[in-house]
């Protein structure tokens, strides 16, 4: 069976018992993933230590044939695809254990810029919920932040149509396939979004918005993001389990109050009171916690020149750092250097004032 690049990626989503943790061993340990499908079992079992009986049942072959019937949709409907070694892959998301392998995209992405958050609230919006997404969303203009949010109904659809007027760049996340969009009714603002940001999913075409893939959707809309703010929540709800993964990240997180009766506020209001949430009056007070200001990159700039008396090993350390949160094993994984010698190099970046370690075992640099 001739089988490309792209095949290998999608089978390895679809394989029976592998997730994305042990997928990305199982590709470490191999030196990359055509050895995961093209090898004996044995030879598999005895480079990565995994059961031989439990790589059987992966059903390799199975995986190959159905990703294969993916390809020709995907490049007929022109749709891109972020797999996890990819620079186009959202490097925020990659710092998450339970990041998926491979993502699928329409429209003028770009998820590495260098502000990217996540708005979220109710599917029933009020008047109060939509002022403040509008006076968020303006105070954005201009400001090089992309907005990342659901598709949904209420809050979500209302901050991507918001940004479309304001031509602040938008991406929703899906819970479904990019064969279709639901709700169906957001299709026109779909198409708007295309030429400044567009859709983002890890399910393949022909994958049904079925109530088990919320969840997961949220995961992805708080792991590629900087912070997350809650507009309006009822109690329980997508938003509030976006919120706590956000937390669960070591991302910031932020709620709007509201009055204490109204039964779509009692999610934030509850967030705030928990100090699981900042709370947030407007869009200045959202960009002067965050520190996003026009001159970023200059600052930063000024900054890295500040590192110049790093050791070798910490210039590498801080490059691969630069402007987002990173995790311990990634920097140990991306630069091959034991845990242990890694751990006495970040302490003593640490005590010189370079770095600042967050809850997690996760890195940001000063």
């Amino acid at each position: 069976m001739n089988t490309t690049h792209l095949t290998y990626q999608i089978a390895v989503t679809l394989l029976k018992g592998i997730g994305p943790i042990k997928a990305k061993q199982l590709i470490s340990k191999l030196g990359g993933i055509e050895p995961l499908f093209d090898e004996k079992i044995e030879l598999i079992a005895k480079k990565t230590g995994y059961n031989p009986k439990f790589l059987h049942q992966m059903e390799r072959n199975e995986a190959l044939l159905k990703a294969k019937k993916q390809i020709g949709f995907i490049r007929k409907n022109e749709i891109t695809t972020h797999f996890y070694t990819d620079k186009s892959y959202p490097r925020r998301l990659k710092e998450c254990d339970d990041a998926p392998l491979l993502l699928f995209s329409k429209g003028a992405l770009n998820c590495n810029v260098e502000k990217v958050v996540a708005i979220v609230g109710t599917r029933n919006a009020t008047d109060y919920g939509k002022s403040i997404c509008e006076e968020l969303i303006k105070s954005f203009e201009g400001k090089n932040i992309l907005v990342v949010s659901g598709m949904a109904y209420g809050i979500d659809i209302l901050v991507h149509q918001f940004c479309v007027k304001y031509n602040v760049p938008t991406i929703g996340v899906l819970g479904h396939g990019l064969d279709r969009l639901y709700p169906s009714q957001h299709i026109e603002t779909a198409t708007k979004m295309f030429s400044n940001g567009g859709l983002l999913t890890e399910f393949l075409p022909g994958t049904n918005p079925d109530r088990e893939n919320f969840p997961m959707r949220n995961r992805i809309v708080a792991g590629m993001c900087d912070a997350t703010i809650v507009v309006e929540s009822m109690e329980k709800g997508g938003s509030l389990i976006t919120a706590d993964l956000a937390n669960q990240y070591s991302r910031d997180v932020f709620a709007f109050p509201g009055n204490v009766g109204q039964k779509y506020s009692k999610g934030c209001n509850q967030l705030i009171l928990d100090q699981k949430a900042h709370l947030l009056l407007d869009g200045e007070a959202f960009l002067k916690w965050m520190d996003w200001k026009e001159d970023m990159k200059q600052a930063t700039t000024v900054q890295r020149n500040l590192f110049l008396e790093l050791s070798e090993e910490e210039k590498l350390i801080v490059d691969v750092i630069s402007d987002k949160n990173v995790h311990i094993d990634i920097l140990a994984n991306q630069l091959e250097i034991p845990i242990s010698k890694i751990n006495v190099i970040l302490f003593n970046m640490e005590m010189n004032g370079t770095i600042q370690s967050l809850p997690g075992k996760i890195y940001k640099l000063i």
